[in-house]
């Protein structure tokens, strides 16, 4: 007996050494070249990136894997119970690998064998963390041995929570979620704290396999796992019976996620994303958990949109019909084929479409136009509302104007319509009425912005974001036409002359040098009017004035002035440039008159606020002046906190002033007067190119500058009679008087030293008792218009074009 049992030790002995050594051996074979666990301890899951609007709203949102990232002493104490019953019941006790719980898993497969009953596993939760975080899915007994060799490692380098937080922040668990907080919205809408036992219980039963336990899919499998998990969390004391059984009695309904709701800012959100993509990179926009403050004013945003489009609308009426989306009838036929409903069906709504309807034009009348609908719903199109859809011509040109329907239309027709506000009677059952609409071919940007601190409050790059994503407020280069002019005329004030200097309109021809034609530049209407004041010029936007300026001042000096105000890097020095031969982007542009009505002040355009790290920390901030009183957290009668102007100068206030006071010549009377109607003080000017290319607004109020552009992306010609007074002047006065009616008439901020003086309009001299067109006029010291004697002539009168007053002049 003894023998029997010395013999029975010494095989346990020999089989737990040759254990020991087939360990020791593992260990070492597969224990090189395993992932550095130690870098878990710095590990930063990827997390959602935010974009705010300027009031708080939510802008956008970026991210490779959607994560709300939850520190485990915020996690709900059920939430951790849950995962503990379903997936590592000994997780607190075990050293990364639950021996019991393998041995338990060996035997349990072993009397499922033959069956068709799924093996049972045995990974802890910590090698699911070596699984996720450091090596692939291989289906292995090699990856299963490194898990496990990684998960003892790992055991003995973090701690037991900090694991377990690794664990639940990442994992997949279905419906695009990564860790438990995002599970917790897109099945049931609620945060951790708000979930209840059962559906906790659910989000418990979907590490294994979420898309077999999808509710939607396989529901009844899904509430099997989940009253499983109820089942296990009761054995393990975490629930009495009766809590059990109410929850396994509670049915499994799932609540996906609310729409997040969101500021309407297409371009505006593009446009941040290109601004952080190119400061920080793709990962730490998409996995970097940044929280952007952006500057976009959500009302201004709605504004410039609608005041976009309309305008854009309102051109492309103007210029004719261009034909119906597309014909699903027969042929010349008068009835709609049977199967009109599914062909009306399969055609795709346009891009940009928006809150358009497709319609089917089903019969013609003398009433107008008859609709049908998918949906079974009938409308009309009275003539009232075809009276503008005259064919388009080549040359933006139109034809002759609709007399019938069915000079604009045919039967089988698919169109797009509006509802209109009122029914329209259409024979015995009053048809809802509805207008013809055509998605504009032009496109147009408009940006808006605070010209004291650069924040872009408001930018639309199009007429839809659905339709193009070309963005053309920051990435349309086109010539700026007669916008430029502003440039020239400042210039012009720096070096001496005034807004009453006179200068000779008349034709004269310009020397370009070897190898080029002389050149004759003439103004828009082709029509001189001789000795004129320059505010006169810059208000009438005469051509001819502008290249005579700016020769005699230099265009090198155009250039500078040029670069001061960050509208080009390196103008070329040709006279063409003065009248705006030059390509830029309306943000440049607008930023320019900004730097305008702010008194000469550095500006930078921005779009972006402040940029946090995933910690909070602040990365980035556009005012980056120090300020020791802003960090209060509490309001204690202190006083308010005054900031440094830190602004450099790229003008003088003076000679500023007097550009802002021409350019709100130009809306009070000259090519702007259009945007009177609103109202409010505002200065700006009109910008036309060549053929009308390109057409031009830009202008402001003492405390908002706005900037519109019209255009085809192909540089086409706008057609007769369109310029920027026409098509963009339009837009800017419908946007400003929504965007200003509630705010008080400011005038504009006079600067110390300028001087205002009544002097007549028409000559620059000082006003006389009877002058009929008198107005004040801004000058800096010393540089008035000297009394003239009663007797002397005027320049209007002088001979030969002398001039005769003490204001100075060009000729």
């Amino acid at each position: 007996m003894l023998r029997f049992f010395a013999a029975v030790f010494a095989c346990v002995a020999i089989l737990a050494l040759v254990a020991a050594a087939g360990t020791i051996y593992v260990f070492d074979h597969y224990g090189h070249d395993l992932p550095d666990h130690t870098q878990l301890a710095s590990y930063e899951p990827p997390v959602t990136s935010r974009v705010y609007s300027g009031n708080g709203r939510l802008l956008a949102e970026y991210a490779t894997e959607k994560r709300v990232f939850v520190p485990v002493d915020a996690i709900p104490k059920p939430v951790i119970e849950a995962f503990l019953a379903a997936e590592d019941k000994n997780f607190y006790t075990h050293p990364g690998v639950d021996i019991i719980g393998i041995g338990r898993a060996i035997l349990t497969n072993i009397s499922h064998f033959g069956t068709d009953r799924r093996p049972v596993g045995a990974s802890t939760i910590t090698q699911q963390v070596a699984k996720n975080f450091l090596l692939s899915n291989e289906v292995s007994i090699t990856r299963k041995i490194k898990e496990a060799i990684l998960a003892f490692r790992i055991d003995r380098a973090f701690s037991k929570n900090r694991i377990l937080e690794l664990y639940l922040n990442e994992i997949y668990l279905g419906y695009g979620s990564y860790g438990v907080a995002a599970a917790a919205l897109n099945y049931f809408n609620k945060a951790l704290d708000e979930l209840s036992t059962e559906e906790i219980a659910f989000l418990a039963s979907l590490p294994k396999a979420p898309n077999n336990y999808d509710p939607a899919r396989f529901p009844e499998a899904a509430l099997a796992r989940r009253n499983w998990v109820l089942t296990r969390m009761q054995e393990e004391g975490f629930l009495s019976a009766d809590e059990t059984a109410r929850a396994q009695a509670a049915p499994l309904d799932v609540r996906p996620r609310q729409a997040t709701e969101r500021v309407a800012a297409d371009y505006f959100a593009e446009e941040v994303r290109r601004e952080v993509v190119r400061a920080y990179g793709e990962q730490a926009l998409y996995q970097g958990g940044l929280a952007v403050r952006a500057t976009v004013d959500p009302e201004m945003q709605a504004l410039a949109e609608k005041a976009l489009a309309a305008g854009l609308e309102d051109y492309d009426r103007r210029h004719g019909w261009r034909g119906a989306i597309t014909h699903i009838g027969p042929d010349g036929g008068s009835r709609l084929p049977d199967d009109w409903r599914d062909r009306l069906a399969e055609v795709p709504p346009p891009p940009g479409l928006g809150s358009w309807r497709l319609a089917v034009v089903s019969d013609l009348g003398a009433r107008g136009a008859s609709l049908a609908f998918v949906d079974e719903a009938t409308g009309i199109i009275p003539m009232s509302e075809l009276a503008w859809a005259r064919p388009w011509k080549e040359g933006q040109s139109v034809g002759d104007k609709p007399k019938k329907a069915a000079d604009v239309l045919s039967v089988g027709d698919v169109v797009a319509v509006a509802a209109l506000d009122a029914a329209t009677e259409a024979g015995s059952d009053r048809d809802p009425a509805y207008a013809l609409k055509q998605l504009p071919a032009v496109d147009g940007a408009l940006v808006a912005m605070d010209p004291h601190t650069g924040r872009v409050l408001a930018m639309a790059g199009g007429y839809s974001y659905a339709r193009s994503q070309f963005n053309r407020a920051t990435q349309a280069n086109r010539q700026t036409g007669s916008a430029f002019k502003p440039v020239v005329y400042l210039c012009a004030m720096e070096n001496g002359l005034t807004p009453a200097s006179i200068i000779l309109d008349a034709p004269f021809i310009i020397d370009q040098g070897p190898g080029l034609p002389p050149w004759n530049p003439s103004n828009y209407t082709d029509r001189y009017y001789g000795p004129t004041t320059i505010r006169t010029g810059l208000e009438q936007s005469r051509n001819v004035m502008t290249v005579r300026l700016a020769e005699t001042i230099g265009m090198d000096k155009v250039a500078d002035c040029a670069r001061r105000l960050q509208l080009f890097d390196n103008l070329p020095p040709y006279l063409s440039y003065a009248l705006g031969a030059g390509e830029t982007t309306l943000i440049r542009l607008t930023t320019a008159y900004a730097m305008l009505v702010n008194g000469g002040k550095a500006l930078t355009a921005t779009l972006i606020d402040r940029i946090q790290d995933r910690y909070g920390k602040t990365i980035y901030r556009h005012d980056d002046r120090d300020c020791p009183g802003c960090n209060a957290t509490v309001w204690a009668d202190q006083a308010v906190p005054v900031l440094p102007d830190t602004s450099a100068e790229v003008t003088d206030p003076a000679s500023a002033y007097q550009i802002v006071s021409m350019l709100e010549g130009v809306v009070q009377r000259g090519t702007g007067k259009t945007v009177s109607s609103v109202g409010k003080p505002l200065a700006g000017k009109t910008g036309t190119t060549n053929e009308a290319r390109d057409a031009w607004f830009v202008g402001f109020s003492p405390d908002l500058a706005v900037g519109v552009f019209v255009g085809f992306d192909e540089p086409t010609p706008l057609g007769h009679k369109e310029a920027g007074a026409s098509v963009a002047a339009p837009i800017f006065r419908d946007f400003m008087k929504e965007a200003l009616a509630d705010k008080p008439a400011t005038p504009f901020r006079i600067p110390p030293g300028i001087r205002l003086v009544r002097i007549n309009a028409e000559t620059g001299e000082l006003a006389r008792a009877g002058d009929r067109k008198v107005i004040l006029e801004a000058f800096k010291p010393g540089t008035e218009p000297r009394p003239v004697p009663e007797d002397a002539p005027t320049a209007a009168g002088a001979g030969a074009g002398r001039l005769l007053t003490g204001t100075g002049g060009l000729y």
